[in-house]
């Protein structure tokens, strides 16, 4: 398949790497429809993320269609849409019953890294370094996505893609900081944001 892969500060290229494959029960291989290019990927550009490998896969907003489900993924079947968070999430560990799904337990496979670097780790992330869990990100054709009974937001037939990619990272991270915010129904506010680029075909066929 084609991706666009990270080899090193200022140098995104665009290849040919391996198809993923399902690794675990719960595994499921989405065919990327739409992607998006997040701001927070200019931390990778400029190398200010440790811990990226030559050959990374980028990307943490996507959606695409079920391809290929794992023997216990149950909440998927093939031909589903889904929209893909940026966060991999078990559903089942302390954290994640709690609500704290960004501190899942389970999902970030180098949990003892992150722990040296950061006092504590978080979740596994898609495209985000190996800080993270090493995952291969959603600028790709298709992606393995880990936990993807819990991992996942089912996107319904009258939904296009430009409607709802956005519930992967951007949106659900603005929500956020209007709850933090207390925003009241008479106060003033002013929002600064960024461009956000979105593509239907984020690898050439």
């Amino acid at each position: 398949m084609k991706a666009l892969c990270w080899h090193g500060k200022n140098d995104i290229r665009y290849e040919t790497v391996p198809d993923p494959q399902i690794e675990h029960p719960r595994d499921a291989i989405i065919n990327v429809s739409s992607c998006a290019i997040c701001g927070s990927d200019l931390h990778l550009f400029h190398h200010f993320i440790p811990a990226m490998e030559s050959g990374d896969v980028v990307g943490h907003e996507f959606m695409g269609e079920v391809m290929e489900v794992g023997a216990e993924t149950r909440d998927l079947k093939v031909g589903d849409r889904v929209v893909v968070p940026f966060t991999i999430t078990c559903g089942e560990c302390d954290q994640c019953r709690r609500g704290n799904f960004s501190l899942c337990e389970r999902s970030n496979r180098n949990k003892a890294l992150a722990d040296k670097v950061f006092g504590h780790s978080g979740a596994g992330l898609f495209g985000y370094s190996h800080l993270t869990g090493g995952y291969a990100g959603g600028q790709a054709e298709y992606v393995r996505v880990p936990f993807a009974d819990k991992t996942h937001i089912k996107v319904p037939d009258s939904l296009t893609d430009e409607q709802v990619l956005f519930l992967g990272d951007i949106f659900p991270t603005g929500w956020q900081a209007a709850v933090q915010c207390d925003i009241e129904p008479t106060d003033t506010v002013v929002v600064w944001g960024r461009v956000r680029l979105a593509s239907s075909a984020c690898a050439a066929r």
